[in-house]
Order: structure tokens, then C-alpha cells, then sequence
């Protein structure tokens, strides 16, 4: 479903990414992994259009997604829920789901059913909301669109316990119905068991793809250890 071939992608004169290859099959789920500063968020930029790439092919679903904007791109199928969380600050949490809502499964009935604590917030502006919950409502806004890929960056980073389980059963759950994942997330506790496949990055290029049960402790050493 989605191809991504050879990415390059600059800010300004620096380069960020120097050959990033990835893809995503319809109802797979895959983890991009790497260590702080290794091009994962700028990555996902790319797959959006918030950053394109200089040189290189996104393809979603066959359709190059070279010279269309993000809002376009998003049209398409890409649902992102960012690193940061950017939820509307004004808005309430009703409205930041409807804001962006498009035809589809995902209505704001299943996006409560699946993040409860939503429901209970429903009339709350997004900034009285805890990080927990912004999150949550930054994941409910992303499924509005209802999109043909999820991607999700650093969705459980700085939450307590209680609210990183929730989140992680929430995204077991997108799996079991067959949303196409992509993911970028520090736990690899919580991330792999989730993960169908597991692409790597150093230092702006892709250096190992496989599945998790070959990502041996040897090479978590080389490209994920401190």
C-alpha cells in the first residue's frame, strides 16, 4: 500500500535523510525504529508532505504523491498523529474530532468506544486536557479522516503507566481490525509485539528491515543502544 523508495529529504542546506526505503502492505503493521536524531519524525514528514523530499518516490496505493501537498496527501489515506500531539487548543474535544472527520467507519461513536475517556471529556477544550488524553484525542482526530495508513510518532512518549497500557491496547485493537500501521516509539517492549516488520534507520538511512523475532540482541546493540 504504501512504497517508499530512496528518500532524501533536506532542511534548508543540511540533509537529513540520505536513502530511506520502507513500505506498508494493506493491514501490516511496521515499526520504524532508531536511536534520537536518527531521522525517524523527519521520515514520517516526508510520507506527509510537511517535509518533502528533495529526491526519492512516496507511493501510496501506486499513486506517486511527488508535487501534492499535505492536505492532499492526507486526502488520500495518510492519517497522522504527530509527534507533540498538536491538538486544536481552543476547540473542544468533540470539535477537534468533527474538524477533521471524513466519510468512513470511523465516526466520533467508534472513536469513543475505543478512547472511553473521550467520552467523558467530550465538551472540554483540548487544553484543559491531560497529555494522556491529548494524545488520545490526537490518535481519535487521526482515525476522523479515516485513513487508509495510521501513522503514529512517539505516541505513549512522557505518559504515566496507566495511560501508555491504554494507548497500547487501543493500537492492538487497530491492528486486530486491520488498520495499516506505521509506528515510531522508544518501548521496544511495547512496540514489537505489535510490529509485523521492523525498519531501521542511522543516521538518515535505512540499515535493517525484518521482522521482530530477527532483530536479535546483537543487533539491538548496533543500531538501537546507547
Amino acid at each position: 500500500m504504501l512504497d517508499v523508495e530512496a528518500l532524501e529529504t533536506f532542511y534548508g542546506p543540511s540533509q537529513a535523510l540520505f536513502g530511506v526505503d520502507l513500505s506498508v502492505a494493506a493491514g501490516e503493521a511496521v515499526a520504524l525504529m532508531g536511536r534520537n536524531g536518527m531521522g525517524k519524525t523527519t521520515t514520517l514528514r516526508s510520507i506527509c508532505r510537511l517535509t518533502p523530499p528533495k529526491r526519492g518516490r512516496v507511493r501510496l496505493d501506486g499513486r506517486d504523491l511527488a508535487g501534492l501537498p499535505a492536505h492532499r496527501a492526507a486526502r488520500l489515506g495518510l492519517g497522522l498523529a504527530p509527534e507533540g500531539r498538536r491538538c486544536f487548543p481552543n476547540l473542544s474535544v468533540e470539535e477537534n474530532l468533527v474538524a477533521t472527520a471524513r466519510p468512513g467507519p470511523w465516526d466520533r461513536a467508534r472513536v469513543e468506544a475505543l478512547f472511553p475517556r473521550l467520552a467523558e471529556r467530550r465538551r472540554q477544550s483540548a487544553r484543559t486536557l491531560s497529555g494522556g488524553e491529548q494524545q488520545m484525542l490526537a490518535i481519535g482526530r487521526a482515525l476522523m479522516t479515516n485513513p487508509r495508513l495510521l501513522i503514529l510518532d512517539e505516541a505513549t512518549e512522557g505518559l504515566a503507566p496507566v495511560i501508555r497500557h491504554e494507548i497500547w491496547a487501543a493500537v492492538h485493537a487497530l491492528k486486530q481490525a486491520g488498520q495499516a500501521l506505521l509506528v515510531v516509539d522508544k518501548s521496544l517492549k511495547e512496540l514489537l509485539p505489535v510490529a509485523d516488520r521492523c525498519v531501521i534507520l542511522e543516521k538518515g538511512r535505512s540499515v535493517w528491515t525484518g521482522r521482530p523475532d530477527q532483530l536479535t540482541p546483537a543487533l539491538r546493540d548496533r543500531w538501537l543502544g546507547v
